[in-house]
């Protein structure tokens, strides 16, 4: 990313994208969770500890990649099959190993500094005149999940779930109406108070996360606004 001249707008780089999802997860819920509630104490290729419950945090945060799918679901693989497989290079992919450590330690701060835990989170990264280099969003609901840090310990003792900002709640939603994203599936149709909703999570994430009130950008008449936008880079 160069710029972002407006909310709509994002000025970058174009880079040649490497086809792995890089999931860091410093705690065990989401799909860590439901893969270790069937008994699983391995996930691609990271040991989940035994005896753990869900939402704990693991001892040291794993790495979990998965392939980038053009089509359907994205596929859990463990970096000796990404290895073997040829996908990237044995010095390539330490790199990227090493930098998505350091990007959640980072991330992992400036939520703790904002009274949240960054809980897990994917990065994607890219290749520019082959510099490693990081692409899509970084840190956002889209793409990470956070707990509130008050309350975290007790409703961890307590078996309650713990309040967090993320799209798990969506997934969730989806899930509870049948949907799965499997072939032939159509998704359900949202009701405008459940997009409401969404809305109003994603508005709290940004504003606890940046210490800024979120104010929507002003969108009329956008069409002729964008061109004169994109001319200051031409």
């Amino acid at each position: 990313m160069i710029d972002v001249p407006h909310n709509n707008v994002t000025i970058a780089k174009r880079c040649d994208p490497i086809p792995i999802e890089v999931v860091v997860r410093g705690y065990l819920t989401g799909h860590a969770w439901r893969e270790y509630k069937t008994g699983k104490r391995e996930l691609c290729g990271a040991s989940m500890p035994a005896g753990m419950i869900e939402n704990q945090a693991f001892p040291e945060p794993i790495l979990t990649p998965a392939t980038k799918a053009e089509e359907g679901h994205d596929e859990d693989i463990s970096p000796r099959e990404i290895l073997s497989s040829g996908i990237v290079e044995k010095n390539l992919w330490s790199q990227i190993e090493e930098k998505a450590f350091a990007l959640f330690e980072r991330g992992s701060k400036i939520a703790e500094d904002q009274g949240l835990i960054l809980v897990d989170t994917k990065y994607e990264f890219g290749l520019w005149n082959g510099e490693l280099t990081l692409i899509d969003e970084v840190h956002t609901s889209d793409s990470s999940r956070y707990f509130y840090s008050e309350g975290y310990e007790r409703r961890l003792e307590n078996g309650e779930p713990q309040k967090q900002l993320s799209k798990e709640f969506l997934r969730e939603w989806l899930m509870e109406k049948g949907f799965r994203g499997l072939e032939g599936q159509k998704v359900p149709t949202l009701p405008d108070s459940f997009r409401w909703s969404v809305y109003k999570r994603y508005k709290e994430l940004y504003e606890v996360l940046t210490g800024d009130t979120f104010m929507p950008a002003d969108t009329s008449d956008f069409d002729r606004k964008l061109e004169g936008i994109l001319m200051q880079y031409v």
